[in-house]
């Protein structure tokens, strides 16, 4: 069947090529001959008008029209040639085969225009007279002899014959020429059959091989056998030189397999980002987690242009100062992804060098350190945040013990508030340093580090709980808690964690409340989730604040939140006892009409 695949593809062709040869000299030929008669036919007008051209002449300088007519008649009749006198107006004084007074104005006509130019007019069309496609050659009519220059053309004399047979000639002709087209063509595809055939052979067998050696099969040498191929000397030749280049990629290809097996493995190893880019600026190569960064396949990418994946980035332009120098470069870098994240980047780039020592392209190496950088960020203001809190508690005591110390306790009553807002301050102290060691705590325990006890426990008592703790709270300010949860609502949590969590939220709520308000705090269970939300109708919170408030110190309106007091960090604890709980806590807030805190407990969680 291959055999027959590869002969059925190198027949049609020639075959194919032979019969657009005979097609060609067909067109050519008939072509030919009939340009040949038109030629012959109109140097053979021609002749005819100018052999009838004086006496035309003479015919019309005299006036004598009706003898004019008469010659043409007579003429046409002996030549079998339509003759026609027109004058320079168009109008017809004298014709063979029609009563001139009965044609039409020929000033229109295309041979009779050509003749009034000066020069011998011709034009092929059908005639609506004589019902026949005619051939029509018109000649000037001189007042004096040409080539006299200032010789006016007096009138034309036209000359025509029906080419009908000759197109029924011609169409005999090609009929004739189809048939031996056709004969040839038949002979010539036996031929082609034979020859096709005998190429295949040799062919089929060479192409076997080599598609084992495509495969990479290279156990099988090509042989061929000189009795049952008929193969040429070439062919041989060619066969030899298969086999021995087989050899050769072979031993190369293992070498080639086994380096690019070592050099995969090193890739997908690395935790670094690497990029291999030609002198062109295409991307040669990536690992594994230079795809991962990107967040591309490194088949969507490979063969682009470095430009066209990262524009106008840090990292083009680290690209270009690497293939500029000639030393390593270092620096770092930020780069963008298409939903806008930023990842902070530690870039290597050195250029890449042949064995000949040429410039052929860069090696980049990106190492990702966003989340070092990120816990930089967070140490930096963790420590000014601490700092800044402590520092004002503490410079509080220091002043009101520096005033005391100078003669302040003279006077019992000033002693008296001093030493209550000294105390008040180390309350102040004590609560944050209580906050920092909880937050410690939950953060070792979301790591594994502890264990913690959760059960299964009434969701409504733990969250009355929370609201008896904070009534006191609330009966300050005339706030009124309202409580919603199913008798029959339990979850599996750690009871004085969850209930730590929920007076968190509560106190936040009742302390940007204004006072004859209220708090409502609702449970329930949707979708395999239990969804505790604690809703106040405060101040309420700008919409780009919201996304920093479980941060660390955090305050929205800083003057308020240190006036109402708090240690900036029980939004925070809430944050992390609910992360403990495996679930997630959200605020959704509008200035002036309050704030809403949802904690969602995942089912996994759940009893």
């Amino acid at each position: 069947m291959k055999r027959k695949r590869l002969l059925w593809k190198l027949f049609p062709i020639h075959l194919l090529i032979t019969v657009i040869a005979l097609i060609a000299l067909s067109i050519y030929a008939s072509n030919s001959l009939q340009r040949f008669f038109l030629n012959t036919s109109f140097a053979d007008l021609e002749a005819r008008a100018l052999l009838v051209e004086s006496e035309v002449k003479r015919l019309l300088s005299e006036n004598k029209p009706e003898q004019l007519n008469d010659y043409c008649i007579r003429l046409g009749q002996k030549a079998s040639t339509r003759i026609t006198v027109i004058l320079k107006s168009g109008k017809v004084v004298a014709d063979s085969l029609q009563e001139p007074g009965k044609m039409e104005n020929h000033a229109q006509r295309v041979e009779v225009m050509q003749a009034l130019e000066g020069g011998t007019g011709s034009s092929i069309r059908f005639s609506n007279t004589l019902k026949e496609k005619m051939m029509y050659v018109a000649v000037p009519l001189f007042q004096e002899t040409p080539p006299i220059e200032k010789a006016k053309v007096n009138g034309v004399l036209r000359v025509s014959i029906p080419i009908t047979s000759f197109d029924q000639v011609l169409k005999e002709v090609y009929g004739r020429i189809a048939v031996g087209s056709l004969v040839i063509a038949f002979i010539t595809a036996i031929i082609t059959l034979i020859v096709s055939r005998r190429l295949s052979r040799p062919l089929e067998a060479i192409k076997r091989s080599a598609e084992r050696f495509g495969r990479g099969d290279f156990s099988q040498q090509l042989s061929v056998r000189n009795d049952t191929l008929s193969i040429s000397l070439e062919v041989a030749s060619l066969v030899e030189t298969m086999n021995r280049m087989a050899e050769q990629l072979n031993e190369r290809i293992t070498t080639v397999e086994r380096q690019h097996q070592q050099l995969d493995a090193v890739f997908a190893s690395m935790v670094e980002s690497v990029i291999a880019i030609d002198r062109s600026k295409n991307i040669i190569s990536i690992n594994q987690a230079a795809s991962e960064l990107f967040k591309v396949p490194p088949s969507a990418i490979q063969g682009k242009n470095i430009r066209e994946i990262f524009g106008e980035s840090d990292i083009l332009n680290f690209v270009e100062r690497t293939m500029a120098g000639y030393k390593t470069v270092e620096d770092d870098i930020i780069f963008r992804d298409q939903e806008d994240k930023v990842y902070h980047l530690q870039a290597h780039g050195t250029r890449l060098r042949n064995l000949g020592g040429q410039h052929y392209g860069a090696l980049i190496v990106l190492n990702d350190i966003t989340r070092l950088q990120k816990l930089e960020e967070i140490r930096r203001d963790f420590v000014a945040n601490v700092s800044h809190e402590l520092k004002t508690p503490i410079t509080a005591i220091k002043g009101f013990v520096e005033t005391l110390q100078d003669g302040a306790l003279e006077d019992p009553q000033d002693t008296k508030r001093f030493l209550e807002i000294i105390n008040k301050q180390t309350d102040r102290l004590n609560s944050i340093v209580e906050d920092l060691l909880t937050l410690s705590r939950l953060e070792q325990d979301e790591k594994g580090m502890a264990e913690l006890d959760f059960r299964n426990q009434s969701l409504n008592r733990i969250l009355q709980s929370a609201v008896d703790a904070c009534k006191i709270d609330a009966a300050d300010k005339d706030i009124v808690i309202n409580l919603i949860c199913p008798e029959e609502l339990y979850v599996s949590i750690n009871a004085p964690l969850f209930e730590q969590a929920v007076i968190n939220l509560i106190v936040n709520a009742i302390r940007y409340s204004e006072e004859n308000n209220k708090v409502d705090i609702s449970a329930s269970r949707e979708n395999g989730e239990t969804i505790i939300t604690v809703r106040d109708f405060g101040v309420g919170i700008a919409e780009e604040q919201l996304p920093r408030l479980f941060e660390r110190f955090y305050r929205s309106d800083k003057a308020r939140s240190r006036n109402l007091g708090g240690t900036g960090l029980g939004l925070a604890i809430v944050k992390h006892i609910v992360q403990v709980h495996k679930g997630s806590v959200a605020v959704d807030s509008t200035l002036g009409e309050g704030t809403v805190f949802s904690i969602r407990l995942q089912e996994n969680r759940m009893v």
